[in-house]
């Protein structure tokens, strides 16, 4: 333990986030206490389906061991059964967990905190015909990214600079070899991997011919709109989704249809992070055009697998996270409304933007290189890539 924690007065047991992520996945209930101060935990905190989060300063639990008051501080943790203790880097959440069970309370910390959890990164088969498609979950931010699969070859979509070397290990434990290395965009809230897993893997790393006409400063093929690329016996078709950025592209493989930041489960992508809000509303109207048309050549029963996912976003039962087109139209407003109403909708319900976007954006057009480390740092958060209405 660093030297401003005392140790704990018992040792408490701790779960790595790898397995609190797997919990949850199982939606097995969490009880959850979080030290870190109010504002950390609005801001980004452990969140899923099946989680019951309480907010308790670390300054909290030392008042309640100096009051010997640690069963009622335990009491207004709310949920039930053992509590998981969390922190930013897991050393005071050690403390309190420690505590809790020094009196008798089943407790556990979390791992190396929010820091651990944001490392946490999962894979999920998706079916289709002719390959495998692998869902990556980073359950810290909601941020998905795929690699497709077929007779020995594998395209990679959406990497995170983070976990450059998991790609290729996963395509290797596949008998595959990573041929292409796509980004659907320019992301905003991610420190891309297109070029270190290119780098990394001898794929060929591209991107819409929109998105390099926004001055990209590296070395990077492109990929035609409604164009193909074959992957062993299966083929891409990169479709344009502008809306959220102008190069914005999705990839359809068999009956999948990778969306990025255009279409989500439960909400469509916000139009405002490339050109601020005065360039807001022209893509707005590209989006509306996007949902509305483009997506058009797609049946109901078109598989959506998108590049975020919400807090409370359901997972299916093999644990992805994916709808048919036919669901979303039916669901979501923003299929129900007329080009001036969405218009209208969307621009007056954005969240906040996703922290260092700016920094990222220009780090993911090759105008800065970020460290490992400084990239981490920027990533840590919630992401804030979708509109909120509902």
């Amino acid at each position: 333990m660093p030297d401003e924690f005392p140790d704990p007065p018992t040792e408490p047991a701790s779960v790595s986030p790898d397995e609190l992520a797997r919990m949850i996945a199982a939606a097995k209930p969490i009880r959850l206490l979080d030290v870190r101060n109010r504002d950390e935990f609005e801001t980004w905190h452990v969140s899923g389906s099946s989680v019951t989060a309480t907010q308790i300063p670390f300054s909290k639990a030392l008042q309640a061991q100096v009051t010997d008051s640690v069963p009622d501080l335990a009491e207004h943790v709310d949920g039930e059964g053992p509590i998981t203790v969390v922190c930013g880097r897991g050393e005071s959440s050690a403390y309190v967990a420690g505590l809790f069970e020094d009196h008798g309370i089943e407790a556990h910390n979390l791992a190396d905190g929010m820091r651990g959890w944001a490392r946490v990164y999962e894979a999920y088969e998706i079916e289709t015909e002719r390959a495998t498609v692998l869902q990556y979950q980073r359950p810290s931010s909601g941020c998905l990214g795929y690699a497709i699969i077929s007779d020995g070859t594998a395209a990679v979509v959406d990497p995170l600079r983070t976990v450059t070397g998991r790609y290729s290990d996963d395509a290797a434990a596949r008998d595959a070899t990573v041929e292409y290395v796509i980004d659907t965009h320019i992301h905003a809230d991610h420190v891309s991997g297109l070029r270190t897993v290119a780098d990394a893997t001898g794929g060929a790393p591209l991107i819409s011919g929109r998105a390099r006409e926004r001055d990209v400063a590296f070395e990077v093929g492109t990929v035609a709109d409604d164009g193909t690329r074959s992957v062993g016996e299966t083929t891409l078709r990169t479709v344009p989704l502008p809306g959220h950025t102008t190069g914005m592209t999705g990839v359809a493989v068999d009956d999948v249809l990778l969306t990025g930041d255009s279409l989500f489960i439960e909400s469509v992508a916000r139009p405002d992070l490339e050109a601020g809000d005065d360039g807001a509303p022209e893509l707005a109207n590209e989006l509306y055009t996007t949902l509305t048309e483009r997506l058009a050549a797609f049946d109901d029963e078109t598989v959506i697998a998108p590049g975020h996912v919400g807090e409370r976003t359901p997972r299916n039962d093999d644990g992805s996270y994916t709808a048919t087109l036919g669901a979303l139209r039916e669901n979501l407003w923003a299929f129900d409304v007329d080009r001036e109403a969405f218009v209208e909708r969307i621009l007056s319900d954005m969240p906040p933007r996703p922290a260092n976007f700016e920094a990222i954006m220009a780090a993911n057009l090759g105008e800065t290189d970020p460290s490992e480390e400084t990239a981490f740092e920027w990533e840590l958060g919630p992401n804030n890539c979708a509109a909120t209405a509902d």
